[in-house]
């Protein structure tokens, strides 16, 4: 156990490190040198293999549910929100789970950095336990199925936009000829590893905060 905390701890204290700006928003791997990567990759493993819940999705998939904040990733989806165009910067983003339902969303905030808009990118999925086919990770691999994008202004030079948000509505896109798979490789109830069917890594940690439009829809 003191293990387990040192090496939450130790990873904590690595990430703080990297949030210079201290918004909240996510960090990349490709926004930091290579040792320190290196650090938070080793940090990752090893909390990874000291996982108290091995078999998430059967014997904890209750600590899955509420808001989740991203701290950090190596996903390539990621790793594009942090070069928007148009003087947008990202700020935090959120996956926010409803177990019951089977369903989550994905919340990405952005804002102009001169303050004259601000608004979000929200993505709309369902998932399930990939099953017995899933093995050697039956209990904690999800299959993940997107279903829509919404792409919302809240506010233009601090005025709320409610007939822009969201201002458009598309159909999400799902990878060709597979299933997009995310396997729970730690959990408990503050913390979450996940790595994505391309072998994408993603750290966040468990949110009291009141994450704006968040109702599933």
């Amino acid at each position: 156990m003191n293990n387990l905390l040192s090496l939450k701890e130790k990873l904590q204290a690595a990430l703080d490190a990297i949030q210079t700006n201290k918004d909240g928003s996510p960090i990349t791997d490709v926004q930091i040198d290579k040792t320190t990567a290196a650090e938070i990759a080793q940090l990752t493993a090893q909390l990874e293999s000291c996982n108290p819940n091995p078999k998430p999705l059967l014997n904890a998939i209750s600590l899955l549910e509420g808001n989740w904040q991203l701290q950090y990733s190596t996903a390539r989806e990621i790793r594009s929100l942090v070069s928007l165009p148009l003087g947008l910067k990202l700020g935090q983003v959120y996956q926010v789970i409803n177990v019951s339902n089977k369903q989550f969303f994905n919340i990405a905030f952005v804002q102009h950095y001169l303050g004259l808009l601000s608004g979000y990118v929200k993505v709309t999925a369902s998932f399930e336990p990939a099953g017995e086919d899933s093995a050697p990770v039956p209990d904690k691999r999800i299959n993940v199925y997107f279903d829509k994008r919404y792409l919302s202004i809240d506010k233009i030079i601090g005025i709320n936009t409610p007939q822009l948000n969201p201002f458009k509505v598309v159909a999400a896109n799902n990878p060709v000829g597979r299933v997009a798979t995310l396997d729970i490789t730690y959990l408990d109830r503050d913390c979450r590893i996940g790595r994505g069917g391309d072998g994408s890594l993603f750290v966040l940690k468990k949110s009291d905060g009141i994450v704006e439009n968040t109702s599933l829809i």
